[in-house]
């Protein structure tokens, strides 16, 4: 069978020289195919349309269209092959696949789903739906993707669950980051949200309801294995996953804290809200300002049914649940959050401008075993590691002032308990009258390392110092001890001769 250019081909050779026999060696084929291209195309049929020929397989096609139909088209063509094999086939598996292949062309082509383009309008409709966020500290999160389907305007939040809780959070922060509520909100079929179906029919879960009334949206599902009812949230899934989770296609590194991550998705949703849009072929921000105008207003006060009991932030930056205290942020004192248990975990909510967000989170503890963190606290000063003295007098002042030697030496002596400090700073001031300021700071300076706190060990000091350029007290080693000699007894019990007699 030729292809329909070399029909083509034979076809012009034919018509310019008007022989079969010439057309054939123009051609290069037989003058018996010339002829019969010639007589097709004569008869007002297609030369280049391929003549069915007669298969073995022919006498099985309808069982093989059956087959496919009562499959609704996942039937393999192996399984296909035994049938007909059992049934007298004679032929290959080649054969058979081939033919399988037809048949759910032929079907797909037939029973294919053809979608109406959906005109958005403004104000009308929100999608959210949840991707699978990246791992922080070995704890799963999950991303909040939400957009206006007119605007294209997105919004990514990071969280550590998918709780009834979580979700009120995330779409108040939602409505009031793009400044108004639309008349629908459409999400997957969730427990959170759709508790069971009825005879197709999906019924909701109250509480949703009552988030729905107090925001004045109604919120609604898409159907069931129906991804095309949600492709516009699908999207935004992806791309945020794409950009925001780390992965050996985009090498981002991983985030160490929650902060982190929240940081990243506020960056994204700048970025892609400030790009023009593929299909609307406009910035989001900018249609969003025009949707705006026809959103319906957000109440002032959030719902914080869901988000347990409320409780009262005490100057320890603690609150009271089942007589345990936990932490929450400093900042937080003396306001009200709202605290909730989920598993056994507590999770303790506030209102941060307007919006909710989750602001701490513990595991289950008893009474008697408080729960705080450290991140929840300004950093401490360190007091203990500031002793440098300070001045409240004027004779502190004028002992201070001899160096870094007598503030070492009031350190130390104040430390070691030594009596009559005072009196001790004043010969000190004395003494740096007669010797050299340097002289007496470098003898306080070595009291102070060997611990010579007592009456004139000062004066003793700068005795001993008087003739030595460096001074280094005098330590206990193996090869040296402190204990005195006894060569002042090799006298003792020894007698004068003069005095006897």
């Amino acid at each position: 069978m030729k292809n329909s250019r070399e029909i083509m081909e034979i076809l012009e050779a034919y018509d310019l020289t008007g022989s079969y026999r010439a057309a054939a060696e123009l051609a290069g084929v037989d003058h018996h195919t010339v002829k019969r291209y010639v007589q097709l195309r004569e008869a007002g049929e297609r030369p280049a349309e391929r003549q069915h020929r007669a298969r073995p397989i022919d006498e099985f096609m309808d069982k093989i269209e059956e087959l496919v139909a009562a499959s609704k088209g996942r039937i393999r063509a192996d399984i296909v092959h035994q049938r007909i094999t059992a049934m007298g086939f004679t032929g290959g598996d080649r054969t058979t696949r081939r033919a399988v292949a037809e048949v759910k062309s032929r079907m797909r082509s037939g029973h294919h789903r053809v979608y109406r383009p959906w005109i958005t309008e403004p104000a009308l409709w929100l999608q959210w739906d949840w991707g699978e966020g990246p791992r922080i500290g070995g704890r799963r999160t999950s991303l909040w993707c939400a957009w206006l389907a007119w605007s294209r305007f997105r919004v990514v939040i990071p969280v550590f669950d998918k709780t009834l809780p979580t979700i009120v959070a995330c779409l108040d922060a939602t409505l009031r980051r793009i400044g108004g509520v639309p008349t629908y909100a459409l999400t997957d079929n969730e427990k959170t949200v759709t508790t069971q179906h009825i005879a197709n029919i999906a019924v909701r879960n109250p509480e949703i309801v009552e988030v729905g009334r107090h925001y004045g949206m109604t919120i609604r599902t898409c159907l069931p294995a129906d991804p095309e009812t949600k492709g516009g949230s699908e999207a935004t899934v992806r791309i945020a996953k794409a950009d925001l989770v780390p992965t050996n296609a985009n090498l981002l590194p991983q985030y160490k804290t929650m902060g982190q991550l929240e940081a990243a998705c506020r960056e994204f949703c700048d970025s892609v809200n400030d790009r023009v849009h593929r299909a609307s072929r406009r910035k989001p921000a900018e249609a969003l300002f025009e949707e705006q105008q026809r959103l319906h207003p957000l109440p002032k006060e959030p719902f914080t049914v869901a988000f347990g009991t409320t409780r009262r932030v005490n100057w320890e930056s603690t609150i009271s649940v089942e007589g345990v205290r936990y932490s929450v942020p400093h900042h937080l004192v003396d306001t009200r959050v709202w605290a909730r248990f989920h598993g056994d975990e507590l999770i303790v909510t506030a209102v941060r401008e307007d919006s909710p967000a989750e602001v701490a989170r513990h595991d289950r503890s008893a009474p008697g075993h408080p729960s705080i963190k450290a991140e929840h606290y300004p950093p401490r000063e360190n007091k203990e590691a500031d002793r440098t003295p300070r001045a409240t007098t004027a004779e502190e002042a004028a002992f201070l002032a001899l160096g870094p030697g007598a503030a070492s030496w009031l350190i130390e002596a104040a430390s070691a308990g030594a009596r009559r400090l005072k009196p001790k700073m004043a010969e000190a001031v004395a003494l740096a009258k007669l010797h050299s300021i340097a002289e007496v700071d470098r003898a306080l300076g070595a009291a102070a390392i060997a611990g010579r706190f007592a009456e004139n060990d000062l004066i003793s000091i700068l005795t001993y110092q008087a003739g030595l350029e460096s001074i280094e007290p005098s330590r206990a080693t193996e090869q040296h001890s402190l204990q005195p000699g006894t060569a002042a007894w090799s006298s003792f019990g020894i007698t004068n001769d003069k005095d006897e007699h």
